[in-house]
């Protein structure tokens, strides 16, 4: 089975930052903890914007990645995040991982 990669952009709202790198680095640690099928989170800065991020995970597939999406604690990062993001500014982009060493 072909492992499933989610790459998503985003903006914290100014003044925002700090407080959206606890609460995604909680998010990413109780994945990568509490989920077998959540191979990698990562969290990029953008080095030109510090409010630019890009994050990087990885699911062994759509069902790993769907029962990720129903956990409480993505749930409670996702009310979190509503007050440290620009509204709209999510962009996801979903593909098959198509090589990758780790």
């Amino acid at each position: 089975m072909t492992p499933l990669c989610l790459i998503i952009s985003i903006r914290t709202l100014p003044g925002r930052r700090a407080a959206f790198l606890r609460g995604i680095s909680r998010n990413a640690a109780h994945a990568l903890r509490e989920e077998p099928g959540c191979l990698r989170f990562d969290v990029i800065g953008d080095p030109e914007d510090e409010n630019a991020f890009w994050v990087y995970e990885v699911f062994t597939d759509t069902d790993a990645l769907a029962a990720h999406r129903r956990t409480p604690h993505f749930l409670a990062w996702q009310d979190e995040k509503a007050e440290l993001v620009v509204p709209e500014s999510q962009v996801d982009r979903l593909g098959p991982l198509l090589f990758g060493e780790g």
